[in-house]
């Protein structure tokens, strides 16, 4: 399991995925989601890398 760098950081994190999640239209839940196919969790992950992508290129705007 990955140990997150700034702990206070994990509410944001959740809060994130659950947004990503949605945009992409996968029902994801608070806990367990072991369920998800590598479809869905792999759209959630590309979802998350492709706004992290975003705000840093407005960033540098």
């Amino acid at each position: 399991m990955a140990k997150n760098v700034v702990p206070e950081a994990k509410d944001a994190l959740n809060r994130f995925k659950m947004e990503a999640a949605n945009e992409v239209g996968v029902n994801l839940k608070n806990g367990y989601n072991g369920d998800l196919t590598s479809k869905q969790a792999g759209s959630i992950g590309g979802q998350m890398v492709k706004k992290m992508i975003e705000s840093y290129e407005n960033s540098m705007k």
